[in-house]
């Protein structure tokens, strides 16, 4: 088994907006919202995840979000609001973040995760890892770089140090339709006043832009003002799915000039053209699907250096819109056969699984954590 890094979980999301303890083994997580016919989500009963499964599937290290989203007011007129995530302010929105800070922390006291804040600190949980077997993973801690998806929290730009200093390490301004910092996906348009002030901010701390979400007129602007870290954590490609939620080959080529990475995700309509949400069944897609994004970012880029995984398994979704195989976290490991069936050798696949990622937190993070 292959060792992964995941760049983009939203687990206390489903702690604080769904109630899943995510200390349970996944089967139990399902059992139980199956018995209590919970049904206000189409996810539930069909978690892919939990910290053993995640653990026992030798993910060491994650990107895991923060996620609240208030916006200027008609952006809560929108077809995508969603209780779960939308604030009327951005006050609901810095105390839904909160929120979702206290369940790492608590986890962390728990010795169930470690957050990494620096490259010193991914060193050390790495080797921490390297050196277990796959039945000593379970009692490990995962490692977890603090993400934030939807930069509303943030109440101004003047802020961003404030949660530097709490442990956040990357920022992606926007996430569906308009924040106060920049439109998203299904909303295209630029960066807000606020949304430059806050790169410049970024800049001054060295945190990771995550261009995820960005409506296309706002990433164009974001590459071209910041001058800082930039990635993609969880996005695929609009050639093989026609969505603005996709990244054009224009901008995967600009990203791998700027050295960046794409984390490949597992939402079965960003994999599948014409995936209706609630209506197209899983068995319509295999998670070969998953190796053609990666095939084609690598044709794009001349070699594996820019592309590795960036799940978003249960980020408001379940096994009911994966690819067939894909029932659980685990199956991540389908594609290492695949890969190899097209010709990767061992070290590209270890790349994509693991390594450029890896490559990424020791180059992007401070060398030590800075004193609070």
């Amino acid at each position: 088994m292959r060792l992964l890094a995941d760049a983009h979980l939203d687990l206390a999301m489903n702690l604080v907006y769904y109630d899943r303890d995510l200390r349970l083994p996944v089967d139990e997580i399902n059992r139980q919202e199956k018995e209590l016919s919970l049904s206000d989500t189409p996810f539930r009963g069909n978690a892919t995840l939990s910290l053993p499964e995640l653990k026992n599937s030798g993910l060491g290290i994650c990107v895991s979000t923060l996620l609240a989203r208030s916006g200027p007011d008609h952006a809560r007129k929108q077809k995508y609001d969603r209780i779960d995530l939308d604030f009327g302010t951005p006050d609901g929105a810095y105390c839904g973040a909160h929120a979702q800070l206290a369940w790492y922390y608590l986890m962390q006291a728990r010795g169930e995760i470690r957050l990494l804040k620096s490259r010193e600190d991914v060193d050390q949980h790495w080797q921490l890892w390297t050196a277990a077997s796959p039945e000593e993973y379970e009692s490990l801690p995962l490692g977890v770089i603090l993400s934030m998806e939807g930069a509303d929290p943030i109440s101004s730009p003047h802020q961003t140090e404030y949660w530097y200093h709490l442990g956040l390490r990357a920022i992606g301004p926007a996430h569906y339709g308009a924040s106060q910092y920049a439109q998203g996906t299904g909303a295209d348009g630029p960066l807000t006043d606020w949304g430059f002030q806050l790169l410049a901010e970024m800049q001054k701390l060295g945190m990771v832009l995550d261009v995820t979400h960005l409506a296309d007129t706002a990433m164009q602007q974001a590459l071209d003002v910041y001058d800082g870290p930039v990635w993609a954590s969880h996005h695929n490609c609009r050639s093989l799915v026609n969505w603005d939620r996709q990244l054009t080959d224009e901008q995967i080529q600009k990203l791998v000039k700027r050295d960046g990475v794409i984390g490949i995700a597992c939402d079965a309509i960003m994999l599948h053209p014409g995936w209706v949400m609630g209506v197209t069944q899983p068995d319509v897609l295999s998670i070969s699907s998953l190796v053609d994004q990666i095939d084609h970012i690598c044709q794009l880029a001349g070699d594996t250096s820019h592309v590795a995984i960036g799940t978003d398994l249960d980020g408001g979704y379940g096994n009911e819109q994966t690819p067939r195989e894909l029932k659980r976290y685990r199956d991540i490991h389908l594609i290492d056969e695949i890969l190899q069936s097209r010709g990767y050798e061992d070290a590209a696949i270890d790349a994509i699984f693991h390594g450029n990622w890896l490559r990424k937190f020791r180059e992007y993070l401070p060398a030590e954590s800075p004193s609070t």
